[in-house]
């Protein structure tokens, strides 16, 4: 259909497209295949070299295809150049294809390729690749691989002091794009197609894109000949390619050969293995690193006879004090180095300004603390070659006094802090018991805040008062501890008396009392008290002998006033006072605005 509709428009096929597999630079001899691909289906195919206007190669399909290849055999000289194809349907001839270049390399001696200051540029920074060649070629190719854009291409130039052509490539401000393997290939100009051999690889490695990592040495940065060495480079989660570098001086790394493994083992060493190291980061199949590790000294001891080491004012210094620790040597030396055993950390360096003897550095200590005390030796060594060490200086074990006194002390705080919080948990804990089960233990009792009643009953005696209760109560307001036992809370109808006596129990082995509180005076009912006191025993030799008297009094009460609510109060009763006051009044009077009996409670 949509031919038809091409023909009936009499419209021009669309373009097709060109390529070539393996690619457009073939070596010299090998086979290529040039690939024509269009949208429609199409009958014949024409493959066009340069721009001649006569097909170079024509293929007429036996049915109808999207797609055609042309073969080459043999790539030699005749064979370069660019080539363009087109194809034919229903009679219609579609445009060209974009051009397709076709090299051939291998003709001439390979150049070099080289970068300048290295191949591991941090990002930002820039650089230049230098493609020099010894022959007469003039022009100079520079490809990426796997790049998309065609190769950059400039003329050489001769240089005076060894006549080698040579063309420079500036690179810069470096990116992560620019990381990558470059090769280079020279050519005549009169025949730019026809190229040399390419050039051995240059990896282009671009670091400072992700943070750095941290470098290792185990067990120690100093070492004596014939020690294993491993360096470990720790890097955040996710990298799994690791390389690391050895400084050569103000040259910069030539490259990073990484591995997948972040541990880099040394061992045995030698003393060509001091110097100065770091590491890098990154991913695999990739040309981009992390920034590089600080910068880790590997020490070899043993190369010059052993100096001496010293502490002045000596080698037992109490806690906060400054100690001096001397390292003299009788060979020549210029730098010093000091370590205690057992640290991960570098040896402290000093290089003395004047080398003439006594050669001799002061490494002080101020103030000393915990951390200080140890094994001390010392190291001297040239600046010329700082990472060759002596042998070690005999042992100086450095003694703190003080640090078992300040540990007791230490300690001592710390069990005093301990118990004080254990002892005010434990106090919360007991309380928090405590007035659960005063709320718990029974489920009717109330506490309520009112006006403090009269009270007064039987077991207290005419004329006697108690002093205390309305200090501890208060002169307008007193807790009362309202229990209800069996419903003990009651609104009797008008003239119902009710018995104290229906509310006694007899089993309480705590002794109850019962008071009924009205709101002009609280008399005291009935009491029990079961505590061994000679005061209870009083209070209860006087129950039976009041009992009618009361009977009569709570009738008389009953029948002359008007019916009120009654509600009796539980007392835990562990001491009574008792004061001498008035009389009391008659019953059938009517109480006194104050009482005249108080009752003195203590509570527990």
């Amino acid at each position: 259909m949509t031919l038809i509709f091409i023909a009936l428009l009499g419209l021009v096929p669309p373009r097709p497209s060109i390529w070539a597999d393996p690619g457009p630079r073939v070596s010299k001899g090998s086979p290529v295949t040039i690939w024509c691909e269009t949208s429609l289906q199409a009958d014949v195919y024409s493959l066009y070299k340069e721009r001649g206007p006569e097909p170079w190669m024509t293929s007429t399909l036996q049915a109808s295809s999207n797609k055609t290849r042309f073969l080459i055999p043999s790539m030699s000289p005749d064979s370069v150049g660019r080539y363009h194809c087109a194809y034919s349907s229903s009679r219609h001839w579609s445009e060209r294809s974009d051009p397709l270049l076709l090299v051939m390399t291998g003709e001439h001696g390979a150049p070099s390729l080289s970068a300048q200051p290295g191949p591991v540029v941090a990002s930002g920074g820039n650089m230049s690749l230098s493609c020099s060649s010894q022959s007469t070629l003039d022009t100079v190719h520079l490809l990426k691989e796997g790049g998309t854009g065609p190769p950059q291409r400039r003329k050489s130039e001769q240089r005076s002091h060894d006549g080698k052509r040579q063309a420079v490539f500036p690179v810069g401000p470096v990116s992560s794009s620019h990381g990558g393997t470059y090769r280079c290939y020279s050519s005549s100009s009169s025949n730019p197609n026809v190229w040399s051999q390419p050039s051995a690889p240059l990896h282009l490695e671009v670091t400072g894109v992700h943070r750095e990592p941290s470098l290792s040495a185990q067990p120690g940065p100093l070492l004596l000949p014939g020690d294993s060495l491993t360096l470990q480079c720790h890097s955040e989660p996710g990298f799994d390619r690791f390389a690391l570098t050895k400084d050569q001086g103000p040259t910069p790394p030539q490259s990073l050969h990484g591995q997948h493994s972040p541990d880099f083992p040394l061992g045995p060493v030698n003393f060509t293995h001091g110097g100065r190291y770091r590491c890098y980061s990154g991913h695999s199949l990739s040309h981009v690193w992390s920034a590089p590790s600080a910068p880790l000294d590997i020490l070899i001891a043993g190369k010059y006879r052993k100096p001496s080491l010293s502490a002045q004012p000596g080698p037992s210094v109490p806690w906060g004090a400054n100690v001096t620790l001397q390292c003299g040597s009788e060979v020549q030396a210029d730098t010093f180095h000091l370590h205690r055993e057992g640290s991960l950390d570098p040896p402290q360096k000093l290089r003395l300004q004047d080398t003439a003897a006594p050669r001799q550095a002061n490494f002080t200590i101020r103030p000393v603390t915990s951390v200080h005390h140890g094994t001390y030796r010392c190291y001297s060594s040239h600046s010329s070659s700082s990472f060759q060490l002596s042998e070690p200086s005999d042992p100086l074990e450095l003694l703190v006094s003080g640090l078992q006194w300040s540990l007791n002390v230490l300690i001592g705080v710390s069990v005093a802090l301990l118990l004080l919080l254990l002892s005010l948990l434990l106090f919360f804990l007991l309380r928090h018991q405590h007035q659960s089960k005063g709320r718990t233990s029974d489920p009717t009792q109330l506490w309520t805040p009112r006006k403090s009643p009269s009270v007064s009953g039987r077991d207290s005696c005419p004329g006697e008062k108690t002093q205390g209760f309305q200090e501890m109560m208060g002169e307008e307001t007193a807790w009362e501890a309202v229990g209800v036992r069996d419903a003990a809370v009651k609104d009797p109808q008008p003239r119902e008396r009710v018995d104290p006596q229906q509310n006694r129990l007899h089993d309480d082995p705590q002794g109850v009392t019962y008071t009924q509180v009205t709101p002009s005076t609280s008399k005291l009912r009935k009491g029990m008290v079961s505590s061994p006191s000679p005061l209870s025993e009083e209070l209860l030799d006087r129950k039976d002998g009041q009992t009618e008297e009361d009977r009569q009094m709570d009738s008389q009460a009953a029948a002359s006033a008007a019916p009120q609510e009654v509600t009796y109060a539980q007392l835990s009763l562990m001491t009574l006072r008792r004061e001498t006051s008035a009389p009391p009044s008659s019953p059938s009077e009517e109480p006194p605005d104050e009482p005249s009996v108080y009752a003195a409670l203590s509570f527990h």
